[in-house]
C-alpha cells in the first residue's frame, strides 16, 4: 500500500487549512503550519494500515473523551471524518461510547459540537 500526499490530504479535507494556520500563527511561529501540514497530515493521516475512516473514528473519540477543551479540533475533525464517509450517526456513537471512558460531560459536550454542526449554529 502506498501513502498519499499529506499536503493533498490536507487541502482535501480542511481546504485553506494551512492559509487559516500561516494567517492565525505565522506571524507568531513561523513554519507552525507546514510542522501541522506535514504532523498530522503527512506523517499520520495519509500512513498506511488504516483507512480514513477508522483514523478518524480514532481521532473523534479521542478529542470527545478529552473534553469540551477541544471542541473546535473535534469540529474540525467530524467534518473531515464526515467528507471520508461517516454517517452522523456513526459519529454520534462514536462520541457516546466515549462517555464510557471520559465520562457524561465529554461526551455531552462532543454531541453538543455535533449537533451545532448540524443545526448550522
Amino acid at each position: 500500500m502506498t501513502t498519499m500526499n499529506g499536503a493533498q490530504l490536507a487541502d482535501d479535507l480542511n481546504p485553506g487549512v494551512r492559509t487559516v494556520l500561516e494567517d492565525r500563527y505565522g506571524h507568531l511561529l513561523p513554519g507552525m503550519a507546514d510542522t501541522v501540514i506535514d504532523m498530522a497530515y503527512e506523517r499520520f493521516y495519509a500512513r498506511p494500515g488504516l483507512d480514513l475512516k477508522s483514523r478518524y473514528i480514532a481521532t473523534i473519540a479521542a478529542l470527545s473523551a478529552m473534553g469540551g477543551q477541544t471542541a473546535p479540533q473535534l469540529r474540525i475533525n467530524i467534518e473531515a471524518g464526515l467528507k471520508v464517509g461517516l454517517s452522523e450517526t456513526e459519529v454520534a456513537e462514536v462520541i457516546w461510547q466515549m462517555a464510557l471512558y471520559g465520562g457524561l460531560p465529554a461526551a455531552i459536550n462532543a454531541l453538543n459540537t455535533l449537533r451545532s454542526m448540524s443545526d448550522g449554529k
